[in-house]
């Protein structure tokens, strides 16, 4: 295990996380051909990590056999184009298992979603993280992390017991929390990614994020791109120049309590002539009435 640096994962991490939409046909089956294509599209773009089943991605509506598809898909079509962060997560033997079907088709790391369970203990956390880490030592493992109760220091647990949790997807909506959590597992011992996407992006990098999540990318790759180079840079005036760019599409996707988050990227690829705009119960597509407006914004990107 002290043989692995995870020199590569980590990089990947602090970068573009991109997370891919999952194209439906007519029949409501996954769009292979259409999947294929638009993840070209993001790494034609640019992008170097990709994220399949991602919540973007519709992870939870899913079948485990769709879930299994796109990672395989995603994987056969990045080939050694991208570095490939696989979505795993459920009850603890179907992550487990979504985890080692990652290692056998050659990804390198997997990110835990966020326990779907009423009853979640800080213990029991660092329980379930433990035990999908442990069944794959060769990956890269990110907790993704939206629960605002859980502290720094039982992350520092977990990673004490399991150096492959190299970095961590953190979505809590709280700069002065994050701020604190960082610092309490230990700044430098992990990468950290702003899991709330382009919105959050500057104020969680000016805390220590050096990576952030995107579904805003599978529209506008240059636009996330342009981002995280005034990021790296220390550019905050021309960061916020961006996020002014993308603030109205963003603010889209939040309204409702995130109702519409995938609904509004899956609008503007459809007003692109990428894909079909239909998502899954329990999201819904936009009204017509709100088509045009996504439709202008992702038609002023694309110029």
């Amino acid at each position: 295990m002290s043989s692995v640096t995870f020199e590569t994962q980590r990089a990947a991490l602090a970068d573009v996380v991109a997370i891919p939409v999952t194209p439906f046909a007519a029949d409501g089956s996954v769009a292979q051909d259409t999947h294929r294509a638009l993840l070209r599209r993001l790494l034609d773009g640019g992008i170097r990590t990709l994220t399949p089943n991602g919540n973007t991605g519709e992870f939870y509506a899913l079948t485990p056999e769709e879930r299994r598809l796109v990672t395989e898909l995603t994987v056969d079509e990045a080939g050694d184009r991208s570095v490939i962060l696989v979505g795993v997560g459920h009850d603890l033997p179907t992550a487990t298992a979504s985890a080692r079907h990652a290692r056998t088709l050659g990804a390198r790391m997997v990110m835990v979603h966020q326990p779907v369970h009423p009853y979640v203990s800080a213990a029991g956390w660092v329980d379930y993280h433990r035990a999908i880490a442990e069944s794959v030592p060769e990956l890269g493992v990110v907790p993704y992390i939206r629960n605002a109760q859980l502290s720094g220091a039982r992350l520092a647990e977990l990673a004490d017991h399991c150096p492959n949790v190299i970095g961590v997807k953190y979505a809590v909506p709280d700069t002065a929390r994050f701020a604190a959590f960082a610092r309490d597992a230990g700044l430098d011992r992990f990468v950290w990614v702003a899991g709330l996407a382009e919105p959050y992006a500057p104020s969680y990098f000016s805390a220590g994020a050096t990576g952030f999540t995107s579904g805003l990318v599978n529209v506008a790759p240059a636009v996330s791109l342009n981002m995280i180079e005034a990021l790296r840079s220390g550019d905050f005036p021309a960061a916020m120049k961006v996020w002014e760019q993308i603030r109205r599409f963003e603010e889209l996707r939040a309204a409702h309590g995130s109702a519409d988050n995938v609904t509004v990227v899956k609008e503007a690829l459809a007003a692109l002539g990428l894909c079909r705009r239909d998502v899954r119960p329990p999201s819904r597509q936009l009204p017509e009435d709100e088509r045009a407006e996504v439709a202008a914004i992702a038609a002023g990107w694309s110029l």
